[in-house]
């Protein structure tokens, strides 16, 4: 079987392939996009970084294929979705970078403390001015972590060798995993108030962007000390920018920016109380020796009918399988996704329970892609089907799974409810409807209601009172956003009704606001599925 290295991976991974008896590599670095056509005619496994682009068009011209890897974490230069219609793997390293960017995040947090680089260009320049870079020292500091997965966690270990006190703001982390780690969990205000010094370890989402912006920074202590090598886009630049100049922030550490490479023109470079690295998290001879040999390692299970690990698309199953586990696997990921978006942040239990059909096929598959699904907006591109229950873990969250003999009105039935740390319930009930078994929610917390499980959802609690349907639709329309399809459900007239609203586009932060603030609504909540 004829393995292409499209990128330029360790030497170490390429020769662990070359080992391999029954593998053809073809080392083909710098393609273009009309050689890969070419390249890819025969080929069972394609191998690359981030430079080579798999695209839909590079997928169908290569029949025989069965896996992409990607030696790093980000699958943006994959078509994810056309591999995964062609039966396509493709897998990741989420971990062999950890140590590295843990490292590099220290680095910029003593670099912090001890203005090093600096006194460093100083000497350089032929001086001798000691005066100019006193610094503090970092032990018995505080240190806080915003976000304490893989990364944070690894920050957390050398921060505890360097005698700090770690503080963690992590809304999906159970304080029971927080005690275990010996930091202390606390919530975002708290973390800004305490904290010496702080650094940021989450994926950039729609909640996370700008989570470090001017308000957040008002509540620090004057002159704390800010760091980020995760995601441009947590910390807000302009905010930075100006808490530097202030003196709110003493000093900062980046890697990573809003635009990249970093403008020229940044203020950001001109600020002496800055040190700025080119996204240097995985630079490191370890991390690319570490993921490089993972990569072909996963390869080589693959192409060998072994464990699949690190999969982005789909669980360890075969082929066939997949065709018939297919649509349960997109109705579980989606029911996850909503259950997480309308529940709880920190939740202690997830059960699942199957009524059916969908719990007579591998139930294990569906349930790691509820999991995977639940996950996927906390932890983005670092979650997967084989990851899933360990993340979840991590969390703190128990998972339990039921299949049920009771009587239903579907002939099959996926219900996932989410336990919250203050013992509040959230539940999603879903099932697959007519000859292409498309997913549909047919149930949200008790209450029946009939919605295609795809897009972007409105799911409004409002007092059952006549003109509500009107209001909602009147207000969207002044909005510019169309209705796809609306469900509606209520327990007796006069009490409280539901409303499921699909629409085609996102509903503005202002429509948003207005739906809220209107006395009938007692809870909306947006949802992108």
């Amino acid at each position: 079987m004829k393995v292409l290295v499209a990128d330029k991976i360790s030497p170490k991974g390429v020769a662990w392939l070359r080992k391999q008896p029954g593998l053809e590599i073809v080392e083909a670095y710098g393609s273009s996009p009309e050689k890969m056509l070419e390249l890819v005619k025969d080929v069972h496994a394609i191998a690359v970084r981030s430079e080579t682009k798999i695209t839909a068009e590079i997928l169908a011209a290569a029949p025989l294929l069965k896996v992409v890897g990607r030696a790093g974490v980000g699958v943006d230069n994959v078509d994810v979705e056309a591999a995964t219609e062609r039966g396509v793997i493709v897998m990741n390293t989420p971990s062999g970078n950890t140590v590295a960017t843990a490292e590099l995040t220290f680095t910029h947090i003593l670099c912090g403390a001890r203005p090093v680089p600096q006194a460093a260009a100083s000497m350089r320049d032929g001086k001798w001015d000691r005066k100019s870079f006193s610094g503090i020292e970092v032990f018995k500091k505080t240190l806080g972590i915003v976000g304490l997965g893989r990364i944070g966690g690894e920050v957390a270990k050398r921060a505890q060798a360097f005698g700090m006190r770690v503080l963690a703001y992590d809304p999906y982390l159970a304080p029971s995993r927080a005690k275990a780690m010996q930091v202390e969990g606390v919530s975002l205000d708290e973390l800004l108030a305490q904290s010496d010094f702080i650094t940021v370890h989450m994926p950039l989402t729609d909640d996370t962007q700008y989570l470090i912006d001017e308000a957040a920074l008002a509540k620090t202590k004057k002159g704390v000390r800010l760091f980020n090598c995760a995601r441009g886009g947590i910390i807000k630049e302009a905010a930075l920018v100006a808490a530097l100049k202030s003196g709110q922030v003493a000093a900062a550490g980046l890697d990573v920016y809003e635009e990249e490479p970093l403008p020229a023109d940044s203020e950001l470079r001109k600020l002496p109380n800055v040190t700025l690295t080119p996204h240097l998290g995985a630079s490191t001879a370890e991390a690319q020796d570490a993921v490089g040999i993972e990569v072909a390692e996963q390869i080589a299970d693959v192409l060998n009918g072994g464990i699949i690990r690190n999969a982005v698309n789909m669980p360890s199953i075969d082929a066939s399988a997949l065709k018939v586990l297919g649509p349960y696997l997109d109705l579980g990921t989606k029911l996850g996704t909503l259950v997480q978006q309308i529940g709880p942040k920190q939740v202690s239990n997830l059960r699942i329970t199957y009524w059916g059909k969908a719990g007579e096929n591998d139930a294990n598959s569906v349930t790691r892609a509820i999991q995977r699904g639940f996950l996927r907006r906390i932890n983005g591109e670092e979650v997967n089907y084989v990851n899933a229950p360990f993340l979840l873990q991590r969390l703190g969250v128990n998972v339990e799974v039921l299949k049920s003999t009771a009587d239903s009105d579907y002939t099959e039935l996926i219900q996932v409810d989410a336990t919250g740390g203050d013992g509040s319930v959230v539940s999603a009930v879903g099932t697959l409807s007519g000859r292409s078994n498309q997913p549909r929610i047919v149930g949200i917390n008790g209450r029946e209601v009939e919605v295609a499980a795809e897009g972007k959802l409105l799911v409004l609690e409002n007092l059952d009172q006549p003109g509500m349907v009107g209001t909602i639709g009147t207000l969207l329309g002044k909005d510019g956003v169309n209705i796809a399809d609306m469900s509606l459900s209520r327990l007796a007239p006069g009490g409280t009704a539901y409303m499921v609203v699909r629409v085609d586009t996102e509903p503005s932060a202002a429509a948003r606001t207005e739906i809220k603030s209107n006395p009938a609504i007692k809870q909306a909540k947006y949802v992108q599925l």
